[in-house]
């Protein structure tokens, strides 16, 4: 399946702690996206970056939810509807809204634009559950809270630019889990999402664990939307990440993750929207993270060794 793929950056590092992941979009370009992309087979069109303004000239409580704890809710909510407007107009003229960021806070525009004329599968490409909300939030930060917003969990019913209902519980599949907080242990349990950790991965293989998530995530919906994060790697393989954590995936497990998506695209045209994120140069080395998030996108993508 070869694709009419159009670029959104979103320059964001609202949701995160540490600074510097607003230049992942630049350091993904600079690796060479849109001709790694087009060398695959594809067309690629630049949409160029939304504008954000910096965190610096911001106030991080200037909003803050009836309950918990978000900062820089507002931009937030105006960052999630740019990206949400973008991702659904691309659809519209019938492109693929491949949206570049930024920290993980994206997402919500992402899933909130991809489901607004379709039911929504997920398929969650993260070290993290991201499923707190700011009543449970130990930090506050957004990034950890974009599944939370999509369903509406918690203060979140009450926001019409992060609530996607027809993204469903029962659609969304977790693959590579291994930091959880203990409140979202919990909500992981209690919900009808499928959750595929590093141990499932480890006893069961990549390629058993990604081909069951995608028989969960496509069945009942239009299409699925593909959030990687970069941290979902483990940090010997992608340094420039903001919460790295030990034991994730290794170089050959993500592309094989990767191309397995490809190929059920190209067999059922699955796919509907990406996103990639938590790229950040200032903890990176040379720029290897953002070159090896060109490489996965261009597996997703159809680019084969042979």
């Amino acid at each position: 399946m070869r694709r009419d793929i159009h670029l959104i950056g979103a320059p964001m590092d609202y949701g995160a702690d540490r600074r510097g992941v607003d230049m992942g979009t630049s350091a993904i370009r600079y690796a060479g996206l849109a001709g790694v992309l087009e060398d695959a087979g594809n067309s690629c069109t630049d949409l160029g970056d939304l504008t954000i303004p910096r965190a610096e000239e911001r106030d991080p409580d200037a909003k803050q939810p009836a309950a918990g704890n978000a900062k820089f809710l507002r931009e937030v909510e105006d960052v999630s509807t740019q990206v949400a407007d973008s991702v659904a107009a691309t659809l519209e003229d019938g492109s693929f809204p491949l949206v570049l960021g930024g920290d993980h806070s994206i997402a919500i525009g992402s899933m909130a634009g991809s489901s607004r004329n379709a039911d929504l599968g997920v398929i969650w490409f993260d070290a993290h559950a991201d499923l707190n909300t700011p009543e449970t939030s130990p930090s506050g930060n957004v990034h950890g809270m974009p599944l939370a917003a999509v369903l509406g969990r918690g203060e979140f019913s009450e926001y019409e630019w992060a609530y996607a209902p027809r993204v469903r519980e029962e659609s969304i599949v977790y693959v590579g889990l291994r930091s959880i907080d203990d409140r979202e242990r919990e909500l992981v349990h209690e919900s009808e999402m499928t959750a595929f950790t590093m141990s499932d991965i480890d006893e069961r293989g990549i390629t058993a664990v990604v081909e069951d998530a995608l028989e969960v995530a496509t069945t009942g919906t239009d299409g699925i939307h593909v959030s990687l994060d970069l941290d979902w790697l483990d940090p010997k393989e992608a340094p420039g990440v903001g919460t790295p954590v030990r034991g994730g995936v290794t170089y050959r497990e993500a592309h094989t993750a990767l191309e397995l998506v490809s190929k059920r695209d190209a067999q059922n045209d699955v796919l509907r929207s990406m996103d990639v994120v938590e790229v950040n140069p200032i903890l990176d080395e040379q720029n290897e993270t953002a070159k090896l998030a060109v490489e996965l996108t261009a597996s997703a993508f159809g680019k084969r060794i042979l």
